[in-house]
């Protein structure tokens, strides 16, 4: 919600999943009843327009039949689906049903996923990530932004896979450590970029050099990694 408020859109919050979690880790996680879904969906949708809807720990199943319901009424609405399956320090938040789900109803009316290495290994049943993001492009999914903080070097290494002959790669400085919520903050900046009617190439890049602001101010609020600064004044 900071990511998208810094970025010049306004947030319509739907919450899936109840979650008991600190900056070390995620304890628990409790899926909202997929009918509360449908009404918070509903309401929000009644009273103002939707430019675009970023995913984020769904929660079950059922509650990505109801989000793919909505999708599918709404074709036009661009859809950022960040696959969040573990936390950061290894706490589960999905499970293999809601895995499937996404896989099968979720990602094929999805604009973009952004995977970490991990999440894209795991999705894609392939250790190799253009294998991988090929997998999942046959799902329908229009592309995949194969996110690379997780990894090692200088830098950072994001990669689009979509049905062009050559992959896009983005290449932004690796600042030191791990920090909470980074996957997150760069969907979701994404998805406020495609609201302001950017292209999804322009989305990206806009979202990169946001997020890599926000690390160079990442703030140390608790005893494990530090959160980026997603208040930072921002001038597009």
């Amino acid at each position: 919600m900071q990511a998208i408020t810094s970025l010049g859109c306004h947030p319509l919050p739907v919450v899936t999943c109840l979650t008991v979690q600190d900056t070390t880790n995620v304890y628990g996680a409790e899926a909202i009843d997929p009918a509360l879904i449908r009404q918070q969906i509903e309401c929000v949708a009644k009273d103002a327009p939707i430019h675009a809807i970023k995913t984020g720990a769904l929660g079950s199943a059922a509650i990505v039949d109801v989000l793919v319901d909505f999708v599918q009424q709404h074709p036009e609405i661009p859809v950022i689906t960040d696959p969040v399956i573990k936390a950061a320090g290894g706490g589960d938040l999905a499970d293999d049903e809601l895995v499937n789900a996404m896989k099968t109803r979720l990602f094929p009316v999805s604009e973009m996923i952004t995977p970490n290495g991990e999440e894209l290994a795991i999705l894609g049943d392939n250790s190799n990530p253009a294998q991988a993001a090929s997998t999942l492009l046959n799902t329908g999914c229009s592309s995949v932004l194969a996110t690379g903080g997780h990894g090692t070097g200088m830098h950072i290494v994001n990669t689009l896979y979509n049905h062009a002959p050559e992959p896009m790669r983005w290449e932004i400085e690796r600042v030191g450590g791990e920090y909470h919520g980074t996957g997150c903050t760069l969907a979701a900046a994404i998805a406020a970029g495609r609201a302001c009617g950017l292209s999804p190439r322009a989305a990206i890049s806009q979202a990169q050099n946001y997020v890599n602001h926000a690390i160079l101010h990442a703030l140390k609020v608790g005893k494990g990694q530090p959160v980026p600064d997603r208040g930072i004044l921002w001038e597009r």
